[in-house]
Parts: structure tokens; sequence; C-alpha cells
């Protein structure tokens, strides 16, 4: 575990975030550090797939601003999602095992499962639910994939009642 820090007098600090997903790289993406307590490590950076992706509930594009939240101890990530002009679209919510920064890489270990909160709280959806099953991670590591359903029962239990803004204070 890397010491907490705080963004540098200089100016922000830079980092990668590097996704993985069974084993293999997804993407890599420059991120500027926001915050490091030791525990939760918050990060900043535009959407960094190219073009635009289409959910169906909600649009990624270029110009969107993502504010990430990661745990060393937490078996998710949530992901702020707002458009250039400070909009809040909603949130956007990983399961993943706990994060590792070293070396100036943020490690993150995607589980398939996923979350989407929308700004207004109306909309909470399950996603990827049939990728996780398929992943056979329940055979391979018994333990995680129990780790990945409660966090992911955590996140929706949090979205449906008090929000998730409180888990991010």
């Amino acid at each position: 575990m890397s010491a907490p820090s705080e963004p540098r007098a200089g100016g922000p600090e830079e980092l990668v975030v590097a996704l993985a997903k069974a084993g293999r790289t997804k993407i890599r993406y420059p991120a500027e550090l926001v915050r490091d307590d030791g525990v939760r490590l918050t990060v900043r950076a535009p959407w960094a797939a190219p073009g635009v992706r289409d959910f169906g509930f909600v649009r990624f594009e270029p110009g969107d601003v993502f504010t990430e939240h990661y745990w060393r101890d937490r078996w998710f990530a949530v992901k702020e999602v707002r458009t250039g002009d400070g909009g809040l679209k909603g949130w956007y919510c990983d399961i993943t095992r706990p994060a590792v920064l070293a070396d100036g890489v943020l490690a993150v270990e995607d589980l398939d499962l996923d979350l989407w909160v929308s700004a207004d709280g109306a909309t909470v959806l399950r996603l990827d639910e049939d990728e996780f099953e398929a992943s056979g991670l329940a055979e391979r590591d018994q333990a995680a994939a129990g780790a990945a359903a409660s966090a992911l029962d955590e996140l929706e239990r949090l979205a449906r009642s008090e929000g998730l803004a409180p888990l991010l204070l």
C-alpha cells in the first residue's frame, strides 16, 4: 500500500489507471489524483474510450468527466459521471478487487458485475450478471465471487436507501 498523499503544491499528481479483466488489460488511461487518504483513492479523468458508448440508459461521450473512487479495502469502484459542463449523469459502479497503487499505476481488476445509478437516484440497474456467471469466477475463486456478489448487493442497498453520495464524502 502506498502512503496517503494530497495533490502537490506544484500541480496535480498524474497517474495511470490500469483496468484489467480476466487477466488482461482492458484499458489504461491517465488520471489526476484528487485524494488519497490511505484507504480510498479519488482520481479525475475525461472519458477515455474512443467515441461514444451508448448503453441505452446513459451515453458516455467525449467531454464527459469521471470522478472515480477506488478503495484498497472494498470490492468496488464508484465513478461519478458528469457532462463537460458539469451536469451530473449518474454513477457507474464497477465490482472489482481492492485497488492497488504502485509506481504511479492504479491497478484495478474488473469482476464483470456493475451497477448504474441515475443522477436522480430513480433508476438503479444491476448489470452484467450474465457475464459474471459466464466468467467462471465462482468455480475458480469462491471467496472472490462471494465478495463480488456481496459488494454488488451493498451498493444496490445504498443506492436504493440513502444514495451513493454519502459514501463518497
